[in-house]
């Protein structure tokens, strides 16, 4: 890439952080260690890689280890970028230290348009698609037909589809993780985390045909120097024709509900309610997006999503929820 390419784009980007507003900054180390695993398998490791967008903008990226062999993937029908990394049979030590600077704006409601214009649904097949944890079958259908049925244009069903989410389901602080976002298991207990809560509202999206789709990220601290390792959080987007993806996110909802023992008719459920259909705050990094993702190289099979590390020994996934198996840390360093 020319001298003048990268002094446009680099422009471009300063334009385009002045105009944010609310912006938090700060840099992300991810340091990882499979030394204390069998000595004679092949190790795999993948991480989620944030990229810059129009909501964030990620520099100085560097990535260190003793590892046989790094690159970085794109999967093919998302888009996410990963890092992997391999260390050989005879390796003695496997660390792998990726760190980066992330500049993240807050994401505020836009104006809705009065009128929709024609869009075409196969244009966003991908996002109206069912997935292995959340099939589309009668029962969804039936209860998206249920919330939106006297609802016409796609931002009157997104909303319905929002309301009923933050109405009915609720927080579970056990919970592991952020959730699988098993949609069988939801329908019949309809609580969990932000990759249960978010599956719902996805899914009955999907099933009234709204293009809709999960955003696995990060949290950022709000103190000089935080341990982030377990801050893992995913939040949705709806398509909205004419405007473009929208952010939601009714898992803070309902955890704004929880920490702040809040019922429903609260004022300031009302204004959490509000405030997440369409505006998310500026303290999370997005990593990647896409449900059963296809890990690359290709042996590497597919995962329900990756917001965690994620790592093989010789044949076997190691659990990165346990912290005696899976040994990884997370820091936050606020500019």
């Amino acid at each position: 890439m020319s001298k003048t390419i990268l002094s446009i784009a680099a422009l471009w980007m300063t334009i385009v952080i002045q105009g944010w507003g609310n912006t938090v900054s700060g840099t992300i180390t991810v340091s990882v260690d499979l030394s204390n695993h069998n000595q004679d398998e092949e190790v795999r490791l993948w991480l989620p890689y944030a990229a810059s967008d129009d909501a964030q903008n990620i520099t100085d990226i560097t990535v260190s280890g003793n590892y046989s062999e790094s690159a970085l993937y794109t999967d093919p029908e998302f888009k996410t970028t990963l890092l992997f990394a391999r260390w050989d049979d005879s390796a003695t030590h496997r660390n792998l230290i990726l760190s980066f600077t992330a500049t993240r704006a807050e994401q505020k409601r836009p104006l809705f348009p009065a009128t929709e214009p024609v869009w075409d649904p196969a244009d966003h097949a991908l996002y109206l698609r069912a997935t292995r944890m959340a099939p589309l079958g009668d029962n969804i259908r039936q209860l998206a037909h249920q919330i939106t049925k006297e609802k016409k244009s796609v931002l009157e069903k997104a909303r319905a589809i929002y309301d009923w989410t933050v109405e009915n389901t609720w927080r579970n602080p056990d919970t592991r993780g952020c959730g699988t976002g098993d949609l069988a298991t939801l329908l019949q207990q309809p609580c969990g985390k932000c990759a249960d809560i978010s599956s719902i509202f996805i899914a009955l999206c999907r099933a009234s045909g709204v293009p809709a789709r999960e955003v696995f990220g990060i949290r950022m601290g709000k103190t000089p120097v935080q341990d982030i390792t377990t801050w893992q959080h995913c939040w949705a987007e709806f398509f909205l024709p004419g405007t473009g993806w929208i952010p939601v996110d009714p898992a803070d909802v309902r955890k704004k509900m929880l920490v702040e023992n809040l019922q429903l008719d609260d004022p300031a459920t009302a204004t959490y309610r509000e405030y997440f259909f369409g505006g998310v705050d500026a303290y999370r990094i997005k990593l990647g997006q896409g449900r059963d993702l296809q890990l690359q190289p290709v042996e590497g099979g597919t995962v329900n999503y990756l917001m965690y590390p994620f790592a093989q020994v010789g044949d076997q996934t190691l659990d990165w929820l346990d912290p005696e198996l899976f040994s990884y840390t997370i820091t936050f360093v606020r500019k």
